[in-house]
């Protein structure tokens, strides 16, 4: 797939020995660590499932879903007994979540994240952390503009592209065991850089939330109760968290507004078209923007 380099990995090891996931802590069990927990569950790949996570309400949830084996708030009794950490937590507080869970974990446990952007993470995390815990970034592309563990489910992860975004410092086993992990819950993984990354979901998937924000508060508000599947399709995405959003521009900031320019070239080009009635013109960007869609998850 060009520059980055597919894994379709099974749970297996090389000597046919399942991974020992006697317990997997979740920190943040929202929509992404909720998913993580069921699939884990329903596909008997751990024996403990430990949900982390402040809010007491969202705690409960994830135990009413079945996301989770059993809660706490106390992030230190929660990755006591862990063999993988997946830190769930708006991106902003991802680097500082990492570091106190490398305080508290097993010598030598192995830490990961679902963090929308990722070479600001990587950069802070790539230097030896508390007791020889190691961190290694991922990124599954996956969910939705819904939040909170009632909205988890067990095959979020199907067919879906996690990105692993490992240094030249990360040790190949760690690696592979994340692909295996990730794998397991149904996923496709890819290796990529950090910086790689960035620039890339800056495109398809920052620019595509970017668009539809500006997309539902351009739309005068006396006409939404006209609104059909058109707007309701093509502004589903602004209905995501303002605060995590806050926080995943401004960490991607340089890439983002790159796109954005880029973007409103295009609307500029296609609102010449539509005002000098330019039709031979607007059939070009109509029929190259639907090769493009019609090009999109093939």
């Amino acid at each position: 797939m060009g520059w980055f380099r597919v894994f379709a990995c099974s749970w297996w090891g090389s000597g046919g020995a399942v991974d020992s996931l006697d317990c997997v802590a979740i920190v943040g069990v929202g929509l992404i660590g909720g998913s993580v927990g069921l699939a884990l569950r329903q596909r008997g790949l751990a024996e403990t499932v430990v949900g982390i996570g402040r809010r007491q309400s969202t705690l409960r949830a994830a135990r009413r879903v079945g996301a989770v084996t059993r809660t706490t708030r106390d992030l230190a009794a929660g990755v006591a007994r862990a063999d993988l950490v997946l830190v769930c937590v708006p991106i902003g507080s991802i680097v500082e979540q990492v570091r106190r869970v490398a305080e508290h974990a097993r010598p030598g446990t192995l830490i990961t994240d679902a963090g929308s952007t990722k070479a600001e993470i990587v950069r802070a995390l790539d230097r030896p952390l508390a007791r020889g815990c190691r961190f290694v970034g991922s990124h599954p592309l996956a969910g939705s503009e819904k939040a909170g563990p009632q909205h988890a489910r067990a095959d979020l992860f199907q067919g879906r592209l996690v990105v692993l975004t490992p240094t030249r410092r990360s040790r190949p086993g760690d690696v592979e065991r994340l692909e295996r992990f990730w794998s397991a819950l149904g996923a496709e993984v890819v290796r990529m850089t950090a910086a790689e990354h960035d620039r890339a979901v800056a495109w398809t998937s920052h620019l595509p939330h970017a668009a539809a924000v500006a997309l539902a508060a351009v739309v005068p508000g006396r006409y939404l109760p006209l609104a059909g599947t058109g707007l309701e399709d093509t502004s589903r995405l602004a209905g995501g968290s303002p605060e995590l959003w806050t926080q995943i521009f401004a960490a991607n900031r340089r890439h983002v507004a790159a796109a954005l320019r880029r973007f409103e070239r295009q609307i500029q080009a296609l609102r010449a078209a539509v005002e000098q009635e330019n039709s031979s013109r607007l059939k070009r960007i109509l029929s190259r923007a639907k090769t493009k869609r019609d090009a999109v998850g093939s």
